[in-house]
C-alpha cells in the first residue's frame, strides 16, 4: 500500500473514533431551550421567580472562604441537618447533583440492558433518557386523553413481577396532575421487584408525599429537590431517599462527589429558615387562582393544576404564542410536541401573572 494511502487510512479509523453503544445510537439527543432568559420573565422552566432566599445568600457571602473551596466537600453535617428538617434517619437518604443524578444512580442501581422499565407519557423527559441509555425495554401509558388526569388503571395493568422500575412524576410535569397516596400505594403493591420512583419535585404546591412510606415499602424510593421552592436551580442539589439498604446500594452506583460543597452549603441553609418558602407557596397559590381566572376571561382551554405551573390550549399557534411572548420579554414553554396544541406556563408571582396575562392578552 503506498505510504500516502496507509496514511489516509489511519487518519480516517482515528476520525471515525470508537463506536458508542447501541442505546446511544438510539436515543434522540436533548437541548433544553436555557441561553438568554437573563432579564427576562422567567415563566418557561418552573423555577422559583423571585431568586434564591436572602439568608442563603447571605450566609455564603459572610462565611464562604478560600480554604472551604480548595478542598473536597464534606456531607456529614447536611446529611444529618437535611435528614432532621425530612424526618428520616441520615442513611435513608443521599445528596445529589439535582432530581437528574437521583434517576440516573437509581437506573444504574438496578436496571441493566433489556429490563422493564414503565413511564407515564408525557413526563420529564430525564426518566425516558436514563432509562435509554441503560438499554432498558420502555412501556409508557398516557396519561388519560383530554383533562390529562393520573392513568391508574391503566398503569396497574402494565405491572408486573418483571418490571424493574417505575418513575413518575407526582405531580407530574408537563400535566400537572397527578394522584394520591393510595394510588401510590396501589402501584408499589403491583411492582414488588421494581425500584418505584415517585419524583416529589411539586411536592410543596400539592402537599401530597408518600415519604413516610419508605419503611413501609422496601420497593419506595422518593426524590425532592432544591430548584422549584428553595430557588435555588442553579445549585443542582437534591436528595434521595429509601430504606436504608437501598441507600447503601444507591450510594455504590455514585460518584462520591457528585454534589458541590456550595450547594450541600445552601440547601444546609436553606431549610432553616421556612419562612421563605411557606410565603413563595402561598403567593404562587393565590397567584394560580388569578391565573385561571384570566384564563377563562380570554376563554381559554386549561388544565388544573397541583403543582406551579399550568398547561394552557394554544391550538396551531402554539409557538407562534410562545415566540411573540419571548419578543415582549415573558419567557413560557411550548409543549405541542407532546401535547398537541399545548403551551406550559410557570405561576409565579400574582404581579408577574398579571403582566403574563397582559401581553398574552395582546396577542391572542
Amino acid at each position: 500500500m503506498p505510504a500516502n494511502t496507509a496514511l489516509e487510512s489511519e487518519t480516517k479509523t482515528i476520525a471515525n473514533g470508537p463506536a458508542p453503544r447501541e442505546a446511544v445510537l438510539k436515543m434522540a439527543p436533548y437541548h433544553p431551550p436555557t441561553g438568554g432568559r437573563r432579564n427576562k420573565l422567567r415563566l418557561d422552566f418552573n423555577e422559583n421567580t423571585v431568586g434564591a432566599p436572602p439568608h442563603v445568600i447571605d450566609f455564603i457571602k459572610r462565611y464562604l472562604t478560600a480554604a472551604d473551596l480548595s478542598i473536597y466537600p464534606e456531607y456529614e453535617h447536611t446529611l444529618e441537618e437535611l435528614a432532621a428538617f425530612f424526618k428520616v434517619a441520615p442513611d435513608e437518604l443521599t445528596l445529589t447533583n439535582g432530581t437528574d443524578e437521583a434517576i440516573h444512580i437509581l437506573i444504574n442501581t438496578y436496571v441493566s440492558e433489556g429490563d422493564s422499565v414503565v413511564l407515564i407519557e408525557p413526563a420529564y423527559a430525564m426518566y425516558r433518557f436514563y432509562s435509554q441509555l441503560a438499554g432498558a425495554t420502555i412501556s409508557e401509558v398516557r396519561y388519560r386523553h383530554g383533562n390529562l388526569a393520573f392513568p391508574l388503571s391503566e398503569l396497574l395493568e402494565q405491572l408486573d413481577a418483571n418490571t424493574r422500575a417505575v418513575l413518575i412524576g407526582n405531580p407530574n410535569n408537563p400535566t400537572g396532575t397527578g394522584t394520591n397516596v393510595d394510588g401510590i400505594r396501589q402501584i408499589l403493591r403491583a411492582a414488588p421487584n421494581a425500584a418505584v420512583l415517585i419524583d416529589e419535585a411539586y411536592y410543596e404546591f400539592s402537599g401530597v408525599t408518600v415519604l413516610p412510606l419508605i419503611r413501609e415499602f422496601p420497593n419506595l424510593f422518593v426524590s425532592r429537590t432544591f430548584s422549584k421552592t428553595y430557588g435555588l436551580a442553579a445549585m443542582r442539589c437534591g436528595c434521595l431517599f429509601s430504606q436504608s439498604a437501598n441507600m447503601a446500594h444507591v450510594r455504590k452506583a455514585q460518584s462520591p462527589y457528585s454534589v458541590n460543597a456550595l450547594a450541600a452549603m445552601a440547601v444546609r441553609i436553606a431549610v432553616q429558615d421556612r419562612t421563605f418558602v411557606e410565603e413563595y407557596v402561598l403567593e404562587v397559590l393565590a397567584a394560580k387562582e388569578l391565573l385561571y381566572l384570566g384564563l377563562e376571561r380570554l376563554k381559554i382551554p386549561y388544565i388544573r393544576t397541583l403543582a406551579n405551573f399550568v398547561l394552557f390550549e394554544a391550538g396551531e399557534r402554539a409557538i407562534e404564542i410562545r415566540d411573540e411572548l419571548r419578543n415582549r420579554g415573558v419567557l413560557v414553554r411550548d409543549r405541542s410536541y407532546e401535547i398537541p396544541g399545548a403551551v406550559r406556563v410557570t405561576i409565579g408571582t400574582r404581579d408577574q401573572v398579571q403582566r403574563f396575562l397582559s401581553e398574552l392578552e395582546k396577542i391572542w
